[in-house]
């Protein structure tokens, strides 16, 4: 199945290197750069359609996503460099770490491939340990 959505009547399809920009929206990289973080991900074909229906792709966007994230925290002239009116380089660096936990625990919390939207607590494990 094709990421296929109607915009204004319009179906409008999206390959994976345009799904993982929508999720790092306003970091600027070429096209070699996302493609080598999406091949780093597990995605084999960065121009391929990209298929919401898929708990393996939506994963490896995200993986991706968060590897270039961290990149870009991990890069302290990008952080100086980063200002504008309504926020502070601190302000930026606080809500970059905001997203980056937010994907990981996306990741943590989306079902393994193969498994069904029903099945979503079959996946996971709770263990309480008292001392």
């Amino acid at each position: 199945m094709v990421f296929n959505f109607k915009y204004k009547g319009e179906n409008i399809k999206m390959t994976n290197i345009e799904r993982l920009k929508l999720e790092t929206t306003g970091i600027t990289l070429t096209e070699e750069q996302y493609s080598m973080y999406l091949q780093e991900a597990g995605v084999t074909e960065p121009e391929a359609e990209y298929n919401p229906q898929s708990n393996q792709n939506k994963r490896q966007i995200y993986m991706a996503a968060l590897s270039i994230l961290n990149s870009t925290a991990n890069n302290p002239t990008l952080m100086k460099n980063y200002k504008e009116d309504d926020i502070s380089v601190t302000g930026f660096a606080e809500s970059l770490q905001q997203r980056i936990n937010q994907i990981e625990y996306l990741l943590r919390m989306m079902p393994a491939e193969g498994t069904s939207s029903d099945s979503k607590s079959a996946n996971r494990t709770f263990f309480l340990f008292q001392s």
